[in-house]
């Protein structure tokens, strides 16, 4: 669990960050490609990106690279992904900062990393703030997030400002305290401290500085946060998918199942399972609507519905899953 404790002065500095941070997709994709989370939205893209890898050259040396930086769930450096300095959280911008980290800095997280994975660092030029293996190391980046990320920034794009767009409306018409309760279950609030679901047990103060929020697609399950609390705080948070484009199937799907249909079928396999009336709203149909196309779906047997308690609960089949392109077990 991670205790992020509020004075009154933070209460008034939360930011939340309108697009997508380059810097924490690119690290969070790199831990993405070392699991299976979250199959439905990635399945698609790691299979593109390990096809690219495949190939070789110098996409598969970014690849690896990220990877021996960021050995998920081990350990993430923070220095890949610092504070954007006047708002400017653009990919030249970060990897400028990045570059620029403070050779100290350096010197304990390339430590650290070495501790995490039991191993001498694999490039102590690094480590030593080298110029050459500074500018491979943007160089990687820079290859990294053009192959890998930027074919799908649209979507990734449409995901993070939709998450900005609805949450920031709940902190313009009710406050900060309704803006941190749209983060229930990942994080609750209970004044002055916000309880994040967290893989190790720490506590945050905040001490006046605040807090900016930067929603990612490639967050999974539970936010995160950097380790060092002396640097400017920051919690980087799943973005709510449901409000982005359907996956590069969905054109297909669609024209299958009908836009409706296709649309239901996406959000139930997106939450494991749904009741009727979140899949209604998520959708954005009528629940007499829902019931009705569900009912559909349930005779096509692409998911199935069991009631508990006063709701019904809706699931994927795995028939379901095969045609939207997930693997199951």
């Amino acid at each position: 669990m991670l205790r992020i404790h509020f004075t009154p002065q933070d209460l008034e500095n939360i930011r939340i960050a309108r697009s997508p941070d380059p810097l924490w997709e690119i690290v969070c994709s790199v831990c993405r490609l070392q699991g299976r989370d979250g199959s439905l939205d990635f399945d698609p893209w790691r299979h593109s990106v390990r096809t690219r890898i495949r190939s070789g050259g110098a996409p598969r040396w970014a690849a690896w690279m990220l990877r021996t930086l960021v050995p998920y769930p081990r350990y993430m450096p923070d220095f890949l992904t610092p504070h954007p300095e006047d708002g400017n959280a653009g990919l030249a911008a970060g990897i400028d900062r990045v570059l620029s980290t403070p050779g100290r800095q350096l010197r304990v997280e390339m430590a650290s990393l070495a501790t995490a994975v039991g191993k001498p660092v694999t490039d102590p030029a690094l480590a030593r703030g080298d110029v050459e293996a500074l500018r491979l190391l943007g160089h990687g980046l820079r290859t990294y997030h053009e192959v890998f990320l930027a074919p799908s920034w649209e979507r990734i794009d449409a995901a993070v400002r939709a998450d900005f767009a609805w949450r920031s409306r709940a902190l313009a018409t009710s406050g900060t305290r309704a803006l941190l309760e749209t983060f229930r279950p990942m994080a609750v609030w209970r004044p002055p401290v916000l309880a994040v679901d967290y893989p190790v047990d720490r506590d945050l103060h905040l001490h006046g500085r605040g807090l900016r929020l930067v929603p990612s697609y490639f967050c999974w399950r539970r936010p995160i946060t950097l380790i060092d609390e002396d640097l400017r705080p920051v919690l980087v948070y799943p973005a709510d998918k449901k409000v982005a484009p359907l996956p590069a199937a969905a054109p297909e799907l669609a024209r299958l199942l009908g836009s409706t249909r296709a649309s239901l079928l996406h959000e139930a396999a997106a939450r494991d399972c749904g009741t009727t009336s979140e899949l209604a709203a998520a959708v954005g149909i009528s629940l007499p609507s829902a019931s009705q196309q569900l009912a559909v779906l349930r005779e096509a047997d692409l998911l199935t519905s069991h009631r508990d308690g006063k709701h019904v609960l809706h699931t994927v089949t795995p028939t379901g899953r095969r045609l939207l392109g997930v693997r199951c077990g």
